[in-house]
């Protein structure tokens, strides 16, 4: 690579600059593929900036000027990245009820929930709800959404909620998941083929209890808005709750207390990797206090990948927040390749050390004794509990003249095998 003055990192800055309407226009105008090129230029710039400010280093240390712009191109990267899942995403929305075909069963209802949103005139729902027996339906209780609707919600969530998106989820109609496991297991051994067969020992079963907790959102709609019979007021209330709803639950599902919210999985016992025990979370040490050792920082990152066995490392994702990813992304491993590496295909994550980069904004940051990187096999490690139905209750009366709709839906969470993910804990013990 030739050599790269401080006047050349200005350049590159400026050009970065320069890109930006380019790559908003492309988001603009829906062209996923044009941003995508223009993100892949974006980290090329990156890594030619970073390499000067590390040549920098080794002669008389970093430039000042070098470093902030460094930083500047990172969070362009950033930005870059953030816009790109935005507008995969949209994308990706699916279509909900208008064209679609429907039983006749699903757009009675269908029509009766319009009505009831529209008006308020809940004849209809009752009578559907009352024909099918549902529990605890009823005015004071709000009424189960539309199938598609709840489905819609559904799908949204797992695009974007990071945590559900790599987690198991299962669906209950309890209020309660009791999941059973093994502490130990019948004893096994070698037999010869007419050898007596002893009775092996029982095993020994505990259970884990996943409760599921209300979450709700109460978005707002003015009188115009229910009147426009163009409004498809089904998709109006999964767009507006979504969003609401994955940053709840993406919080609880990494620092939640478990207290009338899912359990969190870094509220459970944490202890040094040597000292595991079934039931609390794994950690390896950085070995320096809130910080990356000055030399072979990524060696904790291997070490980290091989704490997990085998049959985890599979499928396992990387878990932090998009700060601690702008850290990782400057290390290089001892053959001088960065570790960090873009997306190949625009949507998709980008990878370290090979495995997924899942950013979760509710990770903490590095800091003295935190611990802001997970990794392992999510979908084994942690599991999302939903109770079927999302509720909706109209209300015109407590900020008129807007008329609120409080939607609700149950939702629990925690850890479902302890084996399978560890943390890597920036501190010394």
């Amino acid at each position: 690579m030739p050599e790269c003055s401080t006047t050349r990192i200005e350049e590159m800055t400026a050009d970065i600059a320069k890109r930006a309407p380019e790559v908003k226009s492309a988001l603009d105008g829906s062209d996923l593929v044009g941003a995508f090129h223009e993100f892949m230029h974006s980290f090329e710039t990156f890594k030619e900036a970073n390499n000067e400010k590390l040549r920098q280093l080794e002669k008389r240390g970093a430039d000042p000027v070098t470093e902030e712009k460094v930083e500047r191109i990172s969070r362009s990267l950033d930005e870059q990245k953030q816009a790109i899942d935005g507008l995969a995403l949209k994308k990706a929305r699916p279509a909900l009820g208008r064209g679609g075909a429907f039983s006749f069963a699903e757009l009675e209802r269908k029509q009766a929930f319009e009505a009831y949103m529209r008006s308020g005139d809940e004849r209809s729902l009752r009578a559907l709800e009352e024909k099918s027996m549902s529990y605890g339906s009823g005015p004071d209780g709000g009424y189960l959404v539309p199938e598609e609707t709840e489905a819609a919600i559904g799908a949204r969530l797992s695009d974007l909620s990071p945590i559900r998106s790599i987690a198991s989820v299962r669906q209950v109609s309890s209020a309660v998941l009791k999941k059973p496991f093994a502490v130990s297991g019948p004893a096994v051994g070698w037999v010869a083929e007419t050898a007596a067969r002893p009775e092996t020992a029982a095993g020994t079963l505990d259970e884990l209890q996943f409760p599921t907790a209300e979450l709700y959102a109460m978005p707002a709609a003015t009188a115009m808005l229910l009147d426009d019979s163009v409004v498809d007021l089904d998709q109006w209330i999964a767009s507006e709750v979504e969003t609401a709803f994955a940053e709840q639950e993406g919080a609880a599902f990494v620092n939640g207390n478990g207290t009338n919210k899912p359990k969190g999985f870094l509220s459970y016992t944490q202890v040094a990797d040597d000292s595991w025990s079934w039931g609390s979370v794994g950690y390896n040490l950085t070995g320096v206090s809130g910080e990356l050792p000055a030399t072979d920082a990524s060696d904790v990152l291997v070490d980290l990948v091989y704490a997990l066995k085998a049959g985890y490392r599979q499928n396992a994702n990387w878990v932090m927040n998009r700060r601690t990813q702008a850290t990782l992304r400057k290390l290089k491993d001892a053959d001088g390749n960065y570790m960090w590496q873009p997306p190949a295909t625009p949507g998709s994550r980008a990878m370290l050390m090979g495995f997924p980069l899942v950013e979760a904004e509710d990770m903490p940051d590095i800091g003295a004794d935190t611990t802001p990187i997970a990794f392992g096999d999510f979908r084994r490690f942690y599991l999302v509990v939903d109770r079927t139905g999302v509720r909706v209750l109209r209300d015109p009366y407590s900020a008129k003249p807007y008329v609120l709709f409080y939607t609700t839906k149950r939702v629990g969470g925690g850890i479902q095998d302890f084996e399978a993910a560890k943390l890597l804990k920036f501190g010394t013990a």
